[in-house]
């Protein structure tokens, strides 16, 4: 593998200021669920990876959601591919998406249900598709 440098001091301080958790996706999926009275826990460690984080857990039905970023994950509807530093842009969102299908095979093997979502889709909708897993889990109306 080569070495990881972006092409600039300038893409070095915008990556580092790029939101890794709490975005905003992810507040108005949560405010939604907070109001309809599911408790979850946020940044809950991935079980036996360390530096890897679960956006959303359900802790007691081991349901973990992620909402990945367009960008950052390799959305097929919106991902885009820079022109300037174009192989190692390539290289850095490849191990991204492999990383988080390592991610997801990994809490699968360990019992979990994984639940992506893209940062495009609608809150409400996605919400509703978490209420309805949790409902299937729990084997009740109530989470």
């Amino acid at each position: 593998m080569t070495e990881m440098k972006p092409s600039s001091p300038g893409v070095s301080t915008r990556m580092s200021r790029q939101a890794s958790k709490n975005t905003g996706a992810e507040l108005a999926v949560r405010r939604l669920l907070h109001a309809a009275g599911m408790r979850y826990r946020v940044e809950y460690p991935v079980p036996g990876m360390p530096r890897r984080r679960i956006d959303i857990a359900f802790t007691r039905v081991k349901i973990a959601v992620l909402i990945d970023g367009c960008f950052w994950h390799g959305c097929p509807m919106h991902a885009t591919q820079p022109k300037a530093n174009a192989a190692w842009w390539r290289e850095k969102l490849d191990r991204n998406m492999a990383r988080d299908r390592e991610t997801t095979e990994h809490l699968h093997a360990e019992g979990w249900t994984v639940l992506r979502f893209w940062e495009h889709e609608d809150p409400k909708d996605v919400a509703v598709r978490i209420a309805t897993s949790l409902h299937k889990a729990s084997g009740r109306g109530d989470v």
